[in-house]
């Protein structure tokens, strides 16, 4: 930067500087600044006396969730309500006297009311650092437009680009593309989101179709959010080939999982190994989907923890879905009775006790076998089925048990237990009918000597 530039922005600024304070220095401009602290004081007064008040009504309001939302904010935001009410007096009265009209009054009641209607709007966004963007963006812009500083600032941020080639990059260009950006991919969420929500309440429509349709219109909208979006500003789509080709190497290399979850879930969805609501098994994990993403699959076990498994997984490893074709699941119990027991009526009142559990289905009946000679009992296994596995096997299996132990109770028919052979190396003295016992006395190796040399004396004899 040159010393000719220096010294004409120095006199611009000087410029601004002086006009600046001419402006301020008028009584007029004193003036309407002492009126417009006035009103900022009347403003939180106010605010102070019809707190309480407002807030009662407030409590009373059973609206929809965005409309009370926008209520909250404009109830926090009353003083600046009672600003902007009281600076629209005060134009009203400059406009009765007939004068001149009262500019500094006029550019801050306008700056106001844009902040207060673009605030309060925004809240209808439930993100709070997006609301929060669109409200400082779009007032940006407001104020300028109040101003009547848009195009200068436009043609100062023109005045940055730089050139590439052929192709002109300035900070006006990528504010542009930015906003347009955001507004195009803003619209496109909430179309896919509609739509969305429409294929997922067709009934003619499978689970999985219905994920898949509707993660490709999410997608495809997205897309063509982006081509909008740069169009719009001028941008020449021919110039991004080398940087999609420089994209699909970066995908290749560094994104391979990413890409692999995203291939593998449409696979899923398309040849429906699992959807929405299956009963699924997958190494430790025992479950049931909740919902299929384009990176992962929601597993919800019974114990209430959420697994979010990559797609992946179920495409690479083995997979049991507990009702894939039929909702049908058979559970195996196995349990023993004593020898006297008739296995014939075993096996009846099994079969009895088990249908008698609400959880196991009457179209097919359970079935028991006896299955073994046990060292302590006869073996058998209870065979029945269920048709809601996502609502735990553990239980239904504790069910049957419990069914099967009241009705061997109620028959008579006795659950052994192993019998041990207990070998005892130190003898053992009884005392009394046997209700008690304890050990021998140990012998002494002296009193041992003594006995076999006693013996010992008397076969010589």
């Amino acid at each position: 930067m040159d010393s000719a530039m220096l010294r004409r922005i120095e006199a611009q600024l000087s410029g601004w500087l002086h006009s600046a304070l001419q402006f301020f220095y008028q009584p007029s401009t004193l003036a309407q600044i002492a009126a417009i602290a006035i009103c900022a004081m009347v403003a939180v007064a106010l605010d102070r006396l019809t707190r309480g008040a407002i807030e009662a009504q407030a409590r009373k309001i059973r609206a929809a969730p965005s409309l009370l939302r926008v209520i909250v904010a404009l109830r926090r935001r009353m003083k600046l309500v009672f600003f902007v009410f009281g600076l629209w007096l005060l134009t009203l009265a400059d406009s009765a006297a007939g004068g001149p009209r009262s500019s500094l009054i006029s550019v801050v009641f306008n700056l106001s009311l844009a902040y207060l209607v673009i605030s309060v709007g925004s809240r209808v966004v439930r993100n709070r650092l997006a609301a929060r963007i669109i409200t400082i963006t779009a007032w940006i812009v407001a104020a300028l437009s109040i101003l009547d500083l848009t195009e200068p600032v436009s043609r100062a941020l023109d005045a940055t680009g730089i050139s590439i080639g052929e192709a002109r990059i300035s900070a006006l260009l990528v504010i542009k593309a930015v906003i347009v950006l955001a507004i195009t991919l803003w619209l496109a969420s909430i179309v896919g989101n509609f739509l969305d929500t429409r294929v997922k309440r067709s009934e003619e429509l499978t689970p999985a179709l219905r994920v898949l349709i509707g993660k490709l219109l999410k997608v495809g909208l997205i897309l063509v959010a982006c081509v909008v979006a740069l169009a719009a500003v001028g941008v020449d789509l021919t110039a991004l080939t080398v940087l999609s080709g420089a994209l699909g190497v970066g995908l290749g290399f560094g994104l391979q999982k990413v890409v692999s979850n995203f291939i593998s879930g449409i696979i899923i969805l398309t040849d429906r190994s699992i959807k929405p609501g299956d009963t699924i098994s997958l190494g430790d994990t025992f479950g049931w989907i909740r919902e299929l993403r384009a990176r992962f699959v929601s597993v919800i076990t019974r114990d209430g923890k959420e697994y979010l498994i990559p797609n992946e997984d179920f495409i690479t490893n083995q997979v049991i879905n507990w009702s894939f074709s039929n909702d049908l699941v058979r559970i195996d119990v196995t349990f023993g009775v004593s020898y006297d027991s008739d296995p014939h009526a075993v096996t009846r009142i099994a079969k009895a006790a088990t249908a008698s559990v609400g959880r196991v289905v009457s179209d097919r009946p359970a079935v028991c076998w006896l299955t073994g000679f046990g060292d302590s009992s006869l073996d058998f296994v209870l065979r029945f089925w269920i048709r809601d596995p996502q609502a735990g096997l553990t239980n239904v299996r504790g069910e049957v048990l419990l069914a099967l132990w009241d009705a061997f109770k109620e028959n008579g028919i006795g659950i052994p237990f192993p019998h041990r052979e207990i070998l005892m190396k130190t003898p053992v003295t009884f005392t009394g009918d046997g209700a008690s016992a304890r050990p021998a006395p140990e012998e002494s190796v002296e009193a041992r000597k003594a006995r076999r040399q006693a013996a010992d004396g008397g076969e010589a004899v």
